[in-house]
């Protein structure tokens, strides 16, 4: 899988999203710490997707491979 960390200048910081993940915001007062932030940011969400429990009414549940 491929995620594009998109950096843009803001008002007064540097804000970073996961292209991919819109959900995925954080910010930053350098691009360097933007980026670092947003990659801490998409680990928690990974994170916290992971640990999701399915509801009784899945039906399929498969991992998808992307290359």
């Amino acid at each position: 899988m491929k995620l594009t960390i998109v950096i843009s200048k803001g008002e007064e910081f540097y804000i970073g999203t996961i292209k991919e993940i819109p959900s995925v915001v954080s910010q930053g007062i350098s691009i360097e710490e933007a980026k670092e932030s947003t990659l801490d940011a998409l680990q928690l969400y990974l994170e916290d997707m992971q640990a999701e429990t399915p509801s009784g009414n899945t039906v399929l549940e498969e991992d998808l491979i992307f290359t």
